[in-house]
């Protein structure tokens, strides 16, 4: 069961596949939003900006779940249908993850937040 406290921690208790993912992910979300706190949250990586939640992430055994909040989805819904998806959640293989995808989400929903809209 994963324990992490920090991200480092999170990042050393992966699979080597799974890491690259990883920071991958990480540089991808700071370089949309730099001025994002890191944190873990849920047991997986979460970025806030003050005490509202950009997005999260996690690794699965098969796919990286990514977790940019109910609008994220509905707002995204026709750039998803590719993939599973619930009320606040995507599921990528890692086979084919779309981060130019991720980021358009992610840039969203900084905006979404900054704006004071969707939390």
């Amino acid at each position: 069961m994963n324990k992490a406290t920090t991200i480092e921690e999170y990042v050393a208790m992966q699979d080597d596949e799974h890491k690259a993912v990883i920071e991958k992910m990480r540089t991808l979300i700071k370089e949309c939003v730099p001025q994002a706190e890191e944190k873990i949250s849920f047991r997986m990586p979460a970025y806030l900006i003050g005490k509202d939640v950009i997005v999260y992430f996690h690794t699965a055994k098969t796919h990286l779940g990514f977790y940019p909040l109910p609008d994220g989805i509905e707002t995204f819904a026709d750039k998803l249908t590719a993939y599973k998806t619930a009320k606040g959640v995507v599921q990528f293989p890692y086979k084919a993850i779309p981060y130019d995808l991720i980021k358009e989400i992610v840039l969203y929903r900084v905006k979404a937040v900054t704006n004071g809209q969707m939390r």
